[in-house]
């Protein structure tokens, strides 16, 4: 779709409404990462909406394309998205993180409601796109194979191997999209193992790379709709995001990447989302 035909205020009322189910969701069934789950909502709208081959009609033929959200602990942002584009029915959805639900607060492989891998042990995603992507080449199929990482993640020796894996390979229908909220389980990344310079890092291992504003889809969009940014080489895009982003108390504080919100918190979060809604 061409920028010109993009109705970006539009998608970002959809964040808004996107980041509120998160919020409902977490809250009712006691669960965390909500920081981990809203710093990704503009990107996985960008993937689901406007850039990915994938929808309900597509969901069980071999030409769509693949998402694997390798840092699975984001999974409540998944399943709204999934929820939203037609893949996850609402009873399904309700279901979330309760006894005898299909939907656990990691990705389990469930390929009827689009969800590719069952993922949160970090570091795996990126080798499995490569097969994936590897394999899609080996059988002349045109579908690629986005996976979501986190930062902290690329702590993981396993993402590189995977990184100078698939750059060997060619696997320009390879695109790793690096959630960068600067926030770990334990820390600030800088202060745990930095990754600057992040892009040159990618580069010298034979990718692509493309640094935008992970909150912003008049970068996004035509960032992932320019894949491959090179022919024979996998794409990185860097998206420098907020964590908790959407709700000021939330933003860049590491005790909501395991907190879930009370009462009180979750009323004050609810309320700013409305404000931001009427503001959009």
């Amino acid at each position: 779709m061409s920028p010109d035909k993009i109705d970006y205020s539009q998608l970002a009322k959809k964040a808004i409404r996107i980041r509120k189910r998160i919020l409902d969701m977490c809250h009712k069934n006691g669960c965390g990462h909500i920081g981990s789950s809203f710093s990704i909502v503009e990107i996985l709208i960008a993937l689901y909406s406007k850039c990915m081959n994938i929808s309900a009609e597509l969901k069980n033929l071999s030409q769509r394309d693949r998402l694997i959200l390798s840092k699975g602990h984001a999974s409540p942002a998944l399943y709204v998205i999934l929820r939203e584009q037609g893949l996850l029915p609402d009873q399904v959805l309700d279901s979330f993180s309760k006894n005898g639900g299909l939907l656990e607060q990691h990705p389990k492989r469930n390929s009827a409601h689009g969800i590719e891998v069952s993922t949160g042990s970090l570091g795996h995603g990126l080798s499995i796109g490569a097969g994936m992507a590897l394999a899609a080449k080996m059988n002349n199929k045109g579908y690629r194979i986005y996976v979501i990482l986190s930062d902290g993640e690329c702590n993981e020796g396993s993402i590189w191997e995977a990184t100078l894996f698939s750059s060997q390979q060619r696997l320009d229908n390879l695109i790793a999209i690096i959630d960068y909220n600067k926030i770990q389980a334990l820390g600030n990344t800088c202060d745990i193992i930095s990754l600057e310079p992040f892009d040159k890092k990618f580069e010298s291992m034979g990718w692509s790379v493309c640094v935008v504003d992970g909150h912003n889809f008049e970068e996004l969009i035509p960032a992932l709709n320019q894949i491959p940014i090179d022919i024979n080489k996998p794409s990185a895009i860097i998206a420098h995001t907020v964590k908790g982003k959407g709700v000021d108390f939330m933003e860049n504080e590491l005790l909501w990447h395991y907190r879930c919100p009370d009462k009180e918190e979750y009323d004050r979060a609810a309320y700013e989302l409305k404000k931001l809604d009427s503001k959009t």
